[in-house]
C-alpha cells in the first residue's frame, strides 16, 4: 500500500520557490530536484506541479520563457521574480515559526525536578 504524503497547503509552492531561488529550471527538473533533495520522500506529480506554476505565474512570483532542455526538447524555464524572492523569504520565516510551535507540542515533556 502506498504511503500517504500529502503536503500542507502552500508547501509545494514554497518548495518550488525555494528551488528557483537557487537556479532557473523547467518543470520536470523542478520535480526531480524536490524528489532527490527529499531523498525520495516527496514526489511531485505533474497534476500538482503545473497548476502550482501557473498560479505563481499569474501572481507574478515566477516568470517563464521557452528554452531547450538537455534532451533537446522545447520546455518552459521558470525563474523567480523579485516579488517571488520577497514572498519566499516571508513564507519560510512563517513556516519556521509554525514548525517550532509544532515541534514544541509534539516533543515529550521534560521531566521537572
Amino acid at each position: 500500500m502506498a504511503e500517504e504524503r500529502d503536503l500542507f497547503p502552500g508547501a509545494l509552492e514554497l518548495m518550488i520557490l525555494q528551488t528557483l531561488k537557487r537556479n532557473t529550471l523547467h518543470g520536470y527538473a523542478l520535480a526531480q530536484h524536490i524528489k532527490q533533495t527529499s531523498n525520495d520522500l516527496l514526489q511531485v506529480e505533474e497534476g500538482s506541479l503545473y497548476p502550482a506554476l501557473q498560479r505563481m505565474l499569474k501572481a507574478g512570483l515566477v516568470q517563464a520563457e521557452w528554452g531547450i532542455s538537455s534532451t533537446n526538447r522545447r520546455v518552459r524555464i521558470y525563474q523567480l521574480t523579485p516579488a517571488g524572492r520577497k514572498h519566499v523569504a516571508r513564507e519560510i520565516s512563517s513556516f519556521e515559526r509554525m514548525l517550532e510551535g509544532i515541534t514544541r507540542v509534539l516533543s515529550p515533556l521534560k521531566q521537572r525536578g
